[in-house]
């Protein structure tokens, strides 16, 4: 959910209408994930070890089929379609009104990456992990020393406090931007943005055979993980 309009002057003298930003799979996995973050730290706090390992594996397939997403989704899901180089963020900040196109901004796409970047580290490192008194461990224990994963727990520990961070960024971001007059939110609920001049090109949604095939690889793998990654 970030900056899928931010270019657009708040005087903006062309008249709007609602253009199709986000696709629903992209909607689903964005506050899907949101809740299971919340859950997750919730179970770990309050000792339901059994729970936050289900909402951890739950978050590990969200991010498989966000990336194969990234790869075969809709024109706003793709990697290629967001993911600037730094001279194509220089430019932006130059000129934020000059961005035009729909998803998001060469900003946002820093933040979308760091966001998944931290998640997929967050839940790598909770896979091989263990407590000190080795009672605690992950599906993907068996493969490491002790040492090693007592060591991933305390990483597992210290990542969650800047997740934690960089959620408290994203939120202060989505905050300034509707002060800005801007929609994030509405926009992620509904899909819908109506911060775009009318005739502005919409989304290009995938076809559903890539959804299943994305669903069903990001389904097996994790099935493979969750039990111990069986043949390995």
């Amino acid at each position: 959910m970030t900056e899928a309009a931010a270019s657009v002057p708040e005087d903006q003298a062309a008249p709007r209408s609602s253009v199709p930003v986000w696709d629903l799979p992209i909607r689903l996995v964005h506050w899907t994930i949101a809740l299971l973050v919340a859950f997750s730290w919730w179970s770990a706090e309050n000792g339901e070890i059994e729970w936050h390992i289900r909402s951890g594996l739950t978050i590990l397939f969200l991010l498989l089929f966000r990336l194969l997403w990234g790869v075969l989704g809709s024109s706003t899901a793709r990697f290629g379609s967001f993911v600037a180089g730094p001279s194509r963020v220089a430019a932006y900040l130059r000129d934020p009104a000059g961005w035009s196109r729909v998803g998001h901004t060469p900003l946002g796409a820093l933040s979308v990456v760091a966001l998944l970047a931290l998640l997929v580290l967050q839940v790598a490192f909770g896979l091989p992990l263990s407590d000190e008194d080795g009672i605690v461990t992950g599906p993907l224990n068996r493969l490491v020393s002790f040492d090693t994963a007592e060591w991933a727990h305390e990483v597992h520990e210290i990542l969650f406090n800047i997740l934690l961070a960089f959620i408290a960024l994203h939120v202060a971001a989505i905050v300034y931007y509707r002060w800005k007059g801007r929609h994030l939110v509405s926009a992620m609920v509904t899909g819908d943005s109506k911060d775009y001049p009318a005739g502005t090109q919409g989304l290009v949604r995938a076809g559903a055979g890539r959804l299943v095939v994305s669903l069903a690889i990001a389904a097996a793998v994790t099935w493979w993980i969750a039990n111990g990654v069986p043949g390995l």
